[in-house]
């Protein structure tokens, strides 16, 4: 059996059967891979690249898909799901890229290693915007990892879809040759090499690549936010669908080109500012218990208080004036003129001018039954004006005779 044909025979797929066909055939004829590469002038290295656009970040998947870098992948213009997911890593991390795009141009490729890359893509939505841009085709695993990503762009002319899995079967027949090939499997395994040319060997693959094949429509539904049993008839059971059509199905979310994709992408993004509601405080204790309770600063609003009428506080201002002279010049004795004076000029109320002269009193040695004699003289012989001043007074003997019981 030929290479490729053993290649073809070892694993699942998630290519279209004519793009198979084709690398299988490039792969028999490959020969010498140094003289193929040399005569198409291209290099061995890894040449891939991230375009960076106006903060955007192009990122080409093309031809083939395969787990691995290496040389056929390079000679056959392939794509290597351990390279894309290194570039799509490095778009993620750097801080200049706002948004990632994903130039898709494949028809699949190998199941190894999909499931992986688009787990990725689909973490990566958290930090960046990703779009998928189908540019050609995306089919099979090339549609699986468009759909990880926020949004599927289509050119009308491009087409998508091909959600299936597939085991290229191969059945050596060589009379000519006369060569035979055996395979000896170990009894307790006789599923190690199901019999492709019975019923039951073909049912036995077929359990793998069903398996495989519910994994894939269940990750597309997820990606898609759509009901898994919606997504084959959604994918025309395996088929393609071609732009307009595949918007139409829910394989892409609209039509565009590239360059208007880059153009939108680059746009600086525009934050709309959000409606809040305002919350009204009329009191600080309602301030604080708004504040206490988590509220936005910015929408309390604090009411206007409503306007003062200031003649009356003038007139407030003034009574009160004469009320706190009027019962300090109660408080009046010989040889404290000065203190009288000073309390008046500071604007020392009834109460605090009182306990100042008793405390100056003490310190000039005049008894305390002098003091109080003469604050009963005054309030026997002053008049009671609005009849607040028999209270200060009241308050004046109270300091008096609490001193004097010290």
């Amino acid at each position: 059996m030929p290479r490729a044909l053993e290649l073809a025979a070892s694993q699942p797929w998630l290519m279209l059967p004519d793009a198979l066909d084709n690398l299988l055939t490039i792969a028999d004829r490959m020969g010498d891979p140094m003289a193929l590469a040399t005569r198409r002038g291209e290099r061995l290295e890894d040449t891939r690249k991230v375009t960076m656009r106006n903060g955007v970040a192009v990122i080409p998947i093309t031809g083939p898909i395969f787990r691995y870098a290496n040389m056929f992948t390079e000679i056959s213009g392939a794509t290597s799901t351990q390279v894309l997911g290194t570039d799509i890593q490095r778009a993620l991390d750097d801080p200049k890229v706002r948004s990632i795009v994903l130039n898709i141009d494949s028809p699949g490729g190998v199941a190894s290693g999909i499931n992986e890359l688009a787990e990725m893509i689909f973490a990566g939505r958290e930090r960046k915007r990703i779009v998928a841009y189908i540019s050609g085709i995306g089919a099979s695993a090339a549609y699986w990892i468009a759909s990880a990503a926020h949004e599927i762009v289509i050119d009308e002319a491009s087409l998508a879809g091909s959600i299936g899995v597939v085991v290229e079967a191969v059945v050596e027949s060589d009379a000519a040759n006369g060569r035979k090939r055996y395979q000896i499997v170990s009894s307790n395994a006789p599923n190690k090499r199901p019999d492709l040319g019975t019923e039951e060997g073909r049912a036995k693959i077929g359990e793998t690549v069903n398996a495989l094949g519910e994994v894939f429509v269940g990750k597309v539904a997820r990606n898609l936010s759509t009901d898994a049993a919606k997504v084959p008839a959604m994918g025309d059971f395996g088929g393609l669908r071609v732009g307009a059509a595949a918007v139409e199905s829910g394989l892409a979310h609209r039509l565009g080109s590239l360059e208007s994709l880059i153009t939108e992408l680059a746009r600086p993004a525009i934050t709309v500012p959000r409606k809040t509601t305002m919350t009204t405080v009329h009191t600080t204790a309602e301030l604080r218990t708004a504040l206490a309770a988590g509220t936005d600063p910015n929408s309390i609003e604090i009411a206007q208080a409503q306007q003062p009428d200031l003649g009356a506080i003038r007139a407030e201002g003034a009574a009160a004036e004469r009320d706190r002279i009027k019962g300090i010049n109660a408080l009046a004795s010989k040889g404290f003129e000065k203190e009288i004076e000073a309390a008046i000029d500071a604007g020392t109320s009834v109460e605090a001018t009182a306990l100042q002269l008793f405390k100056a009193a003490q310190d000039r040695g005049i008894s305390l039954s002098a003091i109080k004699s003469d604050a009963q003289g005054v309030t026997a012989t002053t008049p009671s004006g609005d009849g607040k001043q028999g209270e200060r007074q009241a308050a004046v003997s109270a300091i008096v005779a609490g001193a004097s019981r010290r």
